[in-house]
């Protein structure tokens, strides 16, 4: 299937590892052109290495800055636009909350949550947003987090933030209708990257047992068997995206291998 996205540029914050860095493998496998933004220097030039190393004649062009700082995430847009021109396509996938179980939860890691997962995603949509709807077009897909519909007792700041970023996405997607854009969501559940691997350190110290016991459990309640891979997220952040889901706006798709069979 023809997604359409050859040659399009694709902003994607969090785009060196993870789910974002498998999301920039999708893109660029679609013919698009890529941007990343990342904290880390040294993890953006060994992201680029992979990528062109996996996509011959792949367009990849990256830029650090700490999202949580709205001055540097506004010149770091700037800057991927100089480098790849008008943004067609921005993948949000920056930020994570540091899971902590209830006890050791204290009014700064509420603060921490939000500035590591809401604000790093705003303060990028914010100026892609008005850009886009300036020429009238652009996608926007906010890869946010299962947390945000199902409390956990370990991820509650971050779950408070998840939550947040799914009004904004339906909000936005209803304000900015008319003016040509689409604003959707992915909600991965649990997704074997090194993200998950503080979520299952905290749910050990608050349970107690090793964190290969919290895997295990983890996954035993998952009905499909087993956690996602970073690759299946990024097929259905691309497919959202793309032109083939141009009348999907508004929409927070759940990926949790059914373990919250819920209607929504």
């Amino acid at each position: 299937m023809d997604l359409q996205l050859n040659a399009q540029h694709v902003l994607i914050t969090g785009g060196s590892k993870g789910i974002g860095l498998a999301c920039a493998h999708a893109f660029l496998a679609e013919g698009a052109r890529v941007t990343l933004i990342s904290r880390s220097a040294e993890h953006l030039a060994a992201a680029q290495a992979e990528l062109t190393a996996a996509h011959a004649g792949a367009s990849v062009h990256t830029v650090a800055a700490d999202l949580r700082k709205a001055e540097q995430a506004q010149a770091a847009v700037v800057q991927a636009q100089q480098l790849g021109g008008d943004i067609d396509v921005l993948v949000n996938s920056a930020g994570a909350a540091k899971r902590t179980p209830p006890a050791e939860l204290q009014a700064q890691a509420w603060h921490d949550a939000m500035d590591a997962k809401y604000f790093s995603y705003i303060h990028v949509l914010d100026p892609v947003i008005h850009a886009m709807a300036a020429r009238g077009r652009g996608a926007v897909v906010n890869v946010i987090g299962a947390g945000g519909k199902v409390a956990n007792p370990i991820h509650m700041p971050g779950g408070a933030a998840n939550a947040a970023l799914m009004l904004v996405t339906a909000g936005m997607a209803s304000a900015y209708a008319a003016k040509g854009l689409r604003i959707n969501a992915v909600n991965p559940g649990q997704t074997l990257t090194e993200r998950l691997k503080e979520g299952l350190a905290a749910e050990a110290r608050m349970n107690g047992g090793s964190v290969e016991e919290a895997q295990a459990k983890a996954t035993a309640r998952i009905p499909m068997g087993r956690m996602a891979a970073p690759e299946e997220i990024a097929n259905a952040v691309v497919f959202l995206a793309s032109s083939k889901a141009s009348y999907i706006s508004g929409v927070v798709l759940t990926m949790d291998g059914v373990t919250s069979p819920i209607v929504v």
